[in-house]
């Protein structure tokens, strides 16, 4: 080791050894940083490439910059091919090396390609001692050879594991000294090897290179390989950090739902899956192209670009050129040092589709697909503001109400009725013109607006039209049920000259043409308003009647015919307005019943009726008009219970008449309600019969206790044989089923006898007793009045017919 010193010392230009050191040193850090980065590269056998160029490249610098400082004192120069060689020697094995040390997965290969490394360095220095020249004989000591070998193999290998380990910067500050050492020591300890002795005799060649320009060149070649290398893994690992951010941007990009565009400028960076997708192109082909490709708007570009952080809508064009609708907000956000726009992209087509959906729901009925009443109170208002009357252009409106939908609807529920409506729809649309509109009111009410009318008569042809169409499309309906309307028609502006009067008006004919058999068609007449309007008043009226005690409850004696004794009352309502005057119940029960009222007003009968009954001291029957509205409320049993609780009137005592129209309607469930009355003692007759659909099975499925003949068959039917002939029947019906039978309506002596030569059993009307406050009868309801009393009452019963009378 003391020549080694004595050689380092004695041998050596100092200053050129501290260059040769600093060289080194530079040359190591760049190999190491080049070794790590090349081991995390992308490109690997790229960056092992540049490790090695680097690093081989400043071995060989170190050894001839530390060959430049050695002064032997004899003429010298160097070999240039040898010398070329050893560069290329200290390239190829730093290069094996490094490749050994990153890419074998092998066990300790990080020690075999440093190893490698060293094995290069020893290389390169005994090629490089080859290429000196010198005056002189050249000898080596092998223990030193050896031992330098070892030293550059040894600490190589160390300096490649400690710079693989990953850490901080002290692992690369140590790495970075251990592969100095490497090199240094192997350099200095050869150099100590080698002792020369002088021999004049040998003549440096010619072609030597000489040591000056030599060192300068290493040098500066050095420093810029090295400086270069270091450069480039600046670069590098700033790339590889901007890949990294943009790969995290990536992510986070993907990671919305809606579409997401960063751009740079107009220039997009990069784009999520989500708006790939929408324009129908892979998201790496978005990269670089300008955003205003896929919008139709240029400006919007601009907007994008300022800081309103503000929404737009805006027309996209995907790959295939289709347009879709979307929404766009962008962002400022700071990418890759950069300030960058992110833009996020909302698809708007599911929401257009459901505004437009609803804007159509809006607008139309669901069922029909007609429009509804909004839309047709929109395009009525139009009509009329645009109808030229100055030329007879008029504008004719159609109410149209389907006959016995109901009806249809309860028989054959709701899915057949349904299909009714819609089928109405479909025939009555296939009449109408370009211009002209079909609505879907509500429930089964539509409405037509045909402009550009002239004459009423082409109203009429259309409205025949529609009747016609139905009649024809019903022939093929479901069970032969047959679907007719009722049609009113008003004109603008003979029938009004707003929406409101002519829908009123049309109104008022379509109550008309239903009053008068439906399946028809009425113009609107100024008579049509004035009674609408008295029909209204009434109902308004009727309304308030109740709490102003306006209605009383009269009494009608029922006889028994062939004894003449009195066996009960009919309640009769009646009405007198203090405004209007007297109500017969012709004349408002009807609009009660149209009305709804009738419900209140049917309740306050019943309940006034038992609770007079149950005061007096005979026990009488009353009965009791009930309309079919009531018997089809839901709790109208439960409602009649109630009444006989509270009034404490025994409910054999009440008797309920049901009219034959009233039990057509749904024909279960009247007959589960009367049932249900029966249960609770209550008698039950059938008003009004003969004048219903079908008599004789409602007799038969109803538990009816009487049968009341209407007075239409009654009046002068000792003198009409159609008249006679149908009471007989009726009669003899009653006596064959054990019902009794009460005859409505007797208001003649010779009415009186036919019915008691027939066997009738009880009647009522003006010749046996007019209906009157109950005052008026208190010797009938009394306990104290007798048998004879009662005949009192009666005593108009002609003489014929008290000798039928049984003693």
């Amino acid at each position: 080791m003391l020549s080694v010193y004595n050689c380092i010392v004695n041998e050596h230009d100092f200053r050129l050894v501290l260059l040769a050191a600093a060289v080194c040193t530079l040359a190591s850090f760049s190999a190491v940083n080049l070794l790590r980065h090349a081991r995390r590269a992308l490109h690997k056998r790229f960056w092992i490439g540049v490790a090695a160029l680097a690093c081989g490249f400043g071995i060989w610098a170190t050894h001839f910059i530390a060959m430049l400082a050695f002064s032997p004192g004899l003429p010298h120069g160097y070999n240039i091919v040898l010398t070329s060689l050893s560069l290329i020697i200290a390239i190829a094995m730093t290069g094996l090396g490094t490749y050994f040390a990153i890419v074998n997965e092998r066990a300790n290969a990080d020690l075999a390609g440093g190893a490698t490394i060293g094995a290069g360095i020893a290389a390169m220095h005994f090629t490089g001692m080859a290429a000196f020249e010198v005056e002189g004989h050249m000898a080596w000591d092998s223990a030193l050879v050896v031992t330098a070998v070892l030293a550059g193999i040894l600490f190589a290998a160390c300096a490649v594991r400690v710079a693989l380990i990953k850490g901080s910067m002290a692992n690369r500050l140590l790495a970075t000294a251990l592969l100095t050492l490497a090199i240094c020591a192997h350099h200095f300890i050869a150099m100590g090897a080698a002792s020369i002795t002088p021999d004049s005799t040998i003549v440096v060649p010619a072609g030597t290179i000489a040591s000056g320009p030599l060192a300068l060149a290493i040098a500066m070649g050095s420093v810029v390989i090295l400086s270069t290398s270091l450069t480039g893994i600046g670069i590098d690992i700033r790339g590889r950090r901007r890949a990294r951010e943009m790969e995290r941007m990536r992510k986070l990009v993907n990671a919305a739902v809606e579409g997401l565009v960063i751009c740079d400028g107009e220039t997009i960076v990069t784009a999520n899956d989500s708006f790939a997708e929408l324009i129908g192109m892979s998201s790496r082909s978005l990269v670089g192209l300008p955003l205003g490709t896929f919008l139709t708007d240029a400006v919007l570009g601009s907007k994008l670009r300022g800081d309103q952080n503000e929404s737009f809508e805006a027309e996209l064009i995907a790959a295939s050129g289709v347009s879709i609708s979307v929404e766009l907000i962008a962002r400022a956000v700071d990418f890759g040092e950069t300030q960058h726009r992110a833009i996020a992209v909302r698809d708007l087509r599911s929401r257009k589709e459901a505004e437009a959906h609803i804007s159509y729901l809006a607008h139309h009925d669901a069922l029909t697909g007609l429009p509804n009443r909004r839309s047709f109170n929109t395009r009525l208002d139009q009509q009329v503001a645009a109808a030229d009357i100055n030329n007879g252009n008029y504008v004719a409106l159609f109410c149209l109400d389907l006959d016995r939908f109901k009806e249809a609807n309860d028989l054959f529920g709701h899915a057949a009725g349904d299909e009714i409506l819609q089928s109405v729809a479909r025939t009555i649309s296939q009449l109408l013109g370009q211009n002209e509109m079909l609505a879907r009111l509500g429930g089964d009410e539509f409405a037509i607006i045909v402009p550009g009318i002239v004459t009423p008569s082409a109203a009429s042809r259309l409205a025949e039209q529609i009747l016609d169409a139905l009649h024809s499309e019903n022939r093929n309906s479901r069970a032969g049920w047959m679907v007719s309307t009722s049609i009113g028609i008003a004109i603008f502006p003979i029938d009004g000259n707003d929406r409101e009067t002519l829908l009123n008006h049309a109104d008022q004919a379509l109550y008309r043409a239903k009053a008068e058999g439906r399946n028809t068609f009425r113009f609107f007449e100024a008579s049509m308003g004035v009674e609408a309007k008295s029909r209204r008043l009434i109902e308004q009226e009727l309304r308030q009647a109740l709490m102003r005690n306006e209605l009383k409850m009269v009494y009608q004696p029922q006889m028994q015919i062939d004894t003449g004794e009195v066996t009960g009352f009919e309640a009769l309502m009646r009405w007198h307005n203090a405004r209007l005057g007297e109500f017969p119940p012709t004349s408002f029960i009807p609009i009660a019943e149209e009305s709804g009222i009738i419900l209140q007003l049917g309740e306050w009968a019943l309940f006034v009726a038992c609770q007079e009954a149950a005061s007096w001291e005979k026990p009488l029957s009353v009965a009791v008009n009930v309309s079919a509205i009531q018997l089809y409320s839901h709790d109208f049993p439960q409602k009649v219970h109630s009444v006989l609780l509270r009034t404490g009137l025994a409910p054999y005592r009440l008797e309920l008449e049901i009219t034959e129209t009233s039990l057509i309607k749904d024909t279960n469930r009247a007959l589960a309600a009367l049932r249900h009355l029966k249960s609770l003692g209550v008698r039950i007759a059938m008003d009004d019969f003969g004048t219903g659909y079908s008599s004789l099975s409602n007799v038969r499925a109803f538990p009816f206790d009487m049968i009341k003949i209407d007075r239409s068959f009654i009046k002068s039917v000792d003198k009409n044989a159609q008249g006679a002939a149908i009471v007989k029947a009726v009669l003899g019906l009653g006596r064959g089923l054990g019902l009794p039978v009460l005859a409505e309506g007797i208001e003649t002596p010779d009415e009186l006898e036919f019915l008691a030569g027939e066997s009738c059993a009880a009647g009522q009307g003006f010749y046996l007793g007019q209906p009157g406050p109950i005052e008026n009868f208190k010797h009938l309801i009394s306990s104290t009045a007798s048998f004879a009393g009662g005949m009192q009452s009666v005593d108009v019963i002609p003489e014929t017919v008290r000798r039928q009378i049984p003693s």
